[in-house]
């Protein structure tokens, strides 16, 4: 009788007993991936969202302003502020500050709209409505007014409450479209912070809290001018009457070296009272000789780099100022 021919199984074709090591572990039928592709989906949409609206408070400009509030705080004790009062001080500041900046974004968001630097805001585009941007801001300034109110002191809510009105207000409705010294007096605003952190602490603004509001009133005119010299014409097709738009490249570029020169010279102020020693004395030279010869080169050798540059620089000089400040506050007699 003939044998018949013996076959392999096929092993593949069998069904596998043990679970297979490639098997998902989790059920990726279309179905069950619904929720966390919408879930993923939300989370997308509102991180996009908070930062819609996180732009409306120039978080780049306030970083530095609740900076120099804070150096206020620490300038105004010989030791360490109390905790309760840092929190809340520079929580309450911040938050009053990016509501003024919220309402400048709102009055200002046709001009915003014709300018390069600021077409990209959420306003302009569209993204976030003016109703919106009103309910945001009273939210924003409501809070940190009622933080510096129960938590700080009454003193420091109505100083932070007259500089929201001088900057979203005075300067944003009032000075900056009518008048090329819009920067210059507008400035008193945008100098408040370290005034704002000494009387969150001792609940007064003393002489040399105000000798810090100088350094950052003087400071300001070169600082802005330098960015208006290189964005003029963008200036000019907004109708906002900066120095550069009104007066001339020429009479803007001299005024940057004055008003540097006069900033050199309000920054030994805190040296010549007694407010701080010889680190920060050697620290101002060294960073007014650099602010100094970005100015020159505006005035003398002018180039829309030299202007940017130097705007630049006058960020960095302010903070490194306030730095040094702080350092030698705490550095041994």
């Amino acid at each position: 009788m003939q044998k018949r021919p013996k076959y392999k199984r096929d092993t593949l074709s069998r069904p596998c007993r043990a679970p297979c090591a490639a098997a998902p572990l989790f059920n990726t039928h279309p179905v069950y991936l619904l929720p966390v592709k919408a879930l993923a989906l939300t989370l997308q949409v509102t991180s996009h969202r908070l930062q819609q609206y996180l732009q409306l408070t120039k978080p780049r400009v306030n970083s530095l302003i609740v900076f120099c509030a804070v150096i206020g705080m620490f300038m105004a004790t010989p030791g360490m502020v109390p905790w309760r009062i840092l929190i809340a001080a520079t929580l309450g500041i911040g938050l009053v500050a990016g509501a003024a900046a919220a309402v400048n974004c709102l009055i200002e968001q046709k001009i915003d709209a014709l300018m390069a630097r600021t077409r990209g805001r959420p306003l302009p585009r569209g993204e976030i409505t003016s109703v919106d941007t009103v309910l945001f801001s009273a939210a924003l300034g409501g809070a940190g007014l009622a933080l510096l109110f129960l938590q700080v002191n009454p003193y420091t809510m109505w100083l932070t409450l007259a500089t929201f009105v001088g900057y979203a207000v005075i300067y944003t409705v009032f000075l900056k479209p009518n008048t090329p010294q819009n920067i210059v007096i507008g400035g008193a605003s945008g100098a408040m912070p370290p005034v704002l952190g000494w009387a969150a602490v001792t609940g007064d603004a003393p002489g040399p809290a105000w000798a810090l509001f100088l350094i950052i009133f003087v400071w300001t005119p070169p600082h802005f001018w330098s960015l208006a010299l290189y964005r003029t014409k963008e200036y000019a097709a907004a109708g906002v009457p900066m120095l550069p738009v009104t007066h001339g490249a020429e009479y803007t570029r001299r005024h940057v070296f004055l008003y540097t020169v006069g900033l050199t010279l309000v920054t030994l102020v805190p040296f010549l009272i007694g407010m701080a020693g010889r680190f920060y004395l050697v620290s101002a030279v060294v960073l007014d000789a650099i602010f100094l010869a970005y100015a020159w080169l505006v005035w003398r050798q002018y180039s829309d780099v030299a202007a940017q540059k130097t705007f630049r620089w006058s960020i960095y000089y302010l903070a490194l100022l306030f730095a040094a400040l702080l350092i030698d506050h705490y550095l041994p007699a």
